[in-house]
């Protein structure tokens, strides 16, 4: 009974995380399956692809949301369960790797910037605040969005830590699936250290090539 709540939770949180919403919304929305374009990533900045704005703002918004909802909600009711950081580190990874490997959609999934992004805010809004913040100053001076995926998650661990006993009291268990978390995100980057290290990776607003037709 000591493990059936923190597994159950991490349950839901993996099948919450396995909501593929690049492909919902673009269904949705009439559009083409993302995996069918452009990167062939089911997410947001794939999605931005398809010409629509608006599909890739609410794949964005749920797939961050889908990261920081089973955080949130261990927090808020996890207590009453006697659940706590061991929980929040579980659900976090567990609707990490959802997005990574969604049983839905035969375990293939994007590579969970957004989702992280949602479950760091739902660890401590400061350390998602902070990578955020470290993603969009990458971004601005060098225009790749996956370089400023892959330094935010590098940067990640280390601002947990920093905020130790400052902020917030650092767990074991946390630091560990944010590192995890992090390791996964950017081997999910490896096709983009490649095209980086070739000059061939697409710069954010450098065109529309890859367009889908319809």
């Amino acid at each position: 009974m000591h493990y059936l709540f923190p597994s159950l939770a991490a349950l839901l949180a993996y099948l919450v995380g396995s909501l593929s919403f690049a492909v919902i919304v673009s269904r949705v929305m009439g559009l083409n399956d993302p995996r069918s374009y452009g990167s062939k990533n089911p997410g947001a900045t794939n999605v931005l692809r398809s010409g629509s704005k608006l599909a890739a703002v609410a794949t964005l918004l749920l797939d961050g949301l889908k990261g920081w909802l089973p955080v949130m909600l261990v927090k808020w009711f996890g207590p009453d369960y006697g659940l706590g950081d061991g929980t929040v580190a579980a659900v976090s990874l567990a609707a990490f790797v959802g997005h990574l490997f969604p049983v839905f959609f035969k375990f293939k999934g994007g590579k969970g910037v957004a989702t992280a992004a949602g479950a760091l805010l739902g660890i401590e809004w400061l350390l998602g605040l902070a990578t955020l913040l470290t993603w969009a100053i990458v971004v601005f001076f060098s225009r790749y969005v996956s370089l400023a995926s892959m330094a935010s998650a590098v940067f990640a661990p280390f601002f947990y830590l920093l905020g130790d006993r400052e902020t917030w009291y650092a767990d074991q268990r946390i630091v560990l699936a944010i590192v995890v978390i992090s390791a996964l995100l950017v081997f999910r980057h490896r096709q983009n250290i490649t095209k980086l290290l070739t000059g061939s990776e697409s710069r954010l607003g450098s065109g529309k090539k890859d367009k889908p037709a319809g």
